[in-house]
């Protein structure tokens, strides 16, 4: 099963949207854990229904991430902010996975608006690759056992992304990257 746990603060403007684009998960049995780290609009009553569990937790990403994770059923983790997207072919992209002890992130493609975006994107992407340092915005994921074995997220406020990658590459070396869009 995947886990896909979605940190939000103060989204209703976008849950909906956002999370009608992961139902495919729901739909061929995993779970999407939506993590509030303090909302003081609709953001709760607005996903409720999209959503298997809705938690509430200290604000802050790293933090409201774990919490998704602590009650998590999957043994793969996906991590989901609100304004990313996935491709359509994510849930067998993952499935495929299967119980393995891997990591890894998506390639990120930016929405057009800007001729420099699809530059950006691709040098984000390289930069990846090279690195093997993902960042939220590239959907990371993570099997259960790899997660717990680094202890989570680093409890910072900012780039818990990055800390969390360059434990895992400690771990195991090699990340799993996968083709957005």
């Amino acid at each position: 099963m995947i886990s896909v746990i979605i940190p939000v603060l103060n989204e209703a403007d976008n849950v909906e949207s956002f999370l009608r684009h992961l139902q495919p998960f729901r739909e061929s049995g995993h779970e999407l854990i939506l993590v509030d780290g303090g909302s003081t609009d609709s953001t709760l009553s607005l996903a409720a229904p999209w959503v298997d569990r809705v938690l509430v937790s200290a604000a802050g990403r790293a933090q409201q991430m774990n919490a998704g994770a602590a009650v998590a059923k999957g043994n793969m983790l996906l991590f989901q902010h609100v304004d990313t997207i996935l491709p359509d072919s994510a849930v067998c992209t993952l499935s495929s996975l299967g119980a393995r002890s891997c990591w890894g992130r998506f390639d990120v493609c930016l929405s057009p608006g800007h001729w420099m975006f699809p530059v950006i994107a691709g040098l984000m992407n390289i930069r990846s690759r090279v690195t093997g340092i993902a960042t939220g915005d590239q959907s990371i994921f993570v099997s259960r056992d790899l997660f717990d074995q680094v202890n989570g997220f680093p409890l910072q406020p900012l780039m818990e992304d990055i800390e969390l990658s360059v434990r895992l590459k400690k771990k195991l070396h090699r990340s799993v990257s996968r083709t957005k869009y």
